[in-house]
């Protein structure tokens, strides 16, 4: 089965991704790592506004669904049949995925809940004012770049969305339901 992830910052997809793999055997693939091999290959800072930037550079240049392509790419050379793609952004991503036979996953949560989070996993991406994360988050949402993210859009396309505002049991009972029941569109 092939799954993609997409979600706000801080909602929980990487302890979605995390229960996927460890309980499931699937095999991740992280647009974010791809993103930021690049950044670090160009000397670049891997904070948000460049991670982005570097976002948009790659789709333009080698299509707005390249992130599928190079995970479906990766993926060809492992026997593995269950992979997950986290953090699919536009819906260029989100139409390969579905050509490729494959679901979408959205998680979200509260604005207020996700900041937390964030703030507790202290990557460097992370180092912001709750007033930066809500404009990082609205720019993210529906980005005028034309190759650049559409979050809105793309979690609007989901199979099935998770509200992640508990605990991790609670995520991971609904991550169950969600594999069980695709095509309903919102979850607990």
């Amino acid at each position: 089965m092939l799954i993609g992830i997409t979600g706000t910052d801080g909602a929980g997809k990487g302890t979605v991704v995390e229960y996927l793999v460890k309980q499931r055997g699937y095999l991740h693939f992280s647009s974010r790592g791809l993103i930021t091999r690049e950044l670090l290959q160009k000397g670049l800072p891997t904070d948000r506004p460049h991670l982005r930037q570097m976002a948009n550079e790659l789709r333009a240049h080698y299509g707005d669904d390249y992130v599928i392509k190079a995970a479906l790419a990766e993926v060809r050379e492992s026997a593995l049949d269950h992979l997950i793609i986290e953090s699919i952004r536009t819906t260029a991503e989100v139409a390969a995925l579905r050509r490729a036979g494959g679901i979408l996953l959205a998680v979200d949560a509260d604005v207020e809940v996700r900041f937390a989070r964030i703030q507790g996993r202290g990557s460097a991406s992370d180092q912001v004012t709750f007033d930066e994360f809500v404009a990082q988050e609205q720019l993210e949402m529906n980005d005028p770049d034309p190759h650049g993210m559409q979050k809105a859009m793309v979690m609007a396309m989901a199979d099935y969305t998770i509200i992640n505002n508990a605990s991790v049991k609670e995520l991971e009972e609904a991550i169950e339901v969600a594999l069980m029941v695709p095509g309903e569109k919102t979850g607990k």
